[in-house]
């Protein structure tokens, strides 16, 4: 069993809590997001490619949008083994 990968970061100036957690039986990654001090924001968000993550959770306040993708095919969903060297998660503001 592989231990979530929890990161700290700053989205638009806004601190945030990402956890990413690897789901065996369905063979994805799957994201929570807190704020900065821990507060449940999303939990349960399967990181899927071709779309906007955070497109049905525009109530949250989240400025911009998280895409998942991998290098050379866009459309192939990131891999418990690529996730961080060819699948990135990239945050997005238009």
């Amino acid at each position: 069993m592989a231990l979530p990968q929890k990161i700290a970061l700053a989205l638009s100036g806004t601190g945030y809590q990402l956890t990413l957690h690897w789901c065996a039986p369905a063979t994805c990654w799957i994201l929570d997001i807190a704020d900065q001090n821990g507060n449940p924001l999303i939990q349960g968000l399967p990181l899927v490619t071709g779309a906007g993550l955070l497109a049905q959770y525009e109530y949250v306040g989240i400025v911009g949008d998280l895409l998942a993708q991998t290098d050379f095919d866009p459309s192939a969903v990131p891999t418990f083994e690529n996730l961080g060297t060819t699948s990135q998660l990239y945050y997005v503001v238009q």
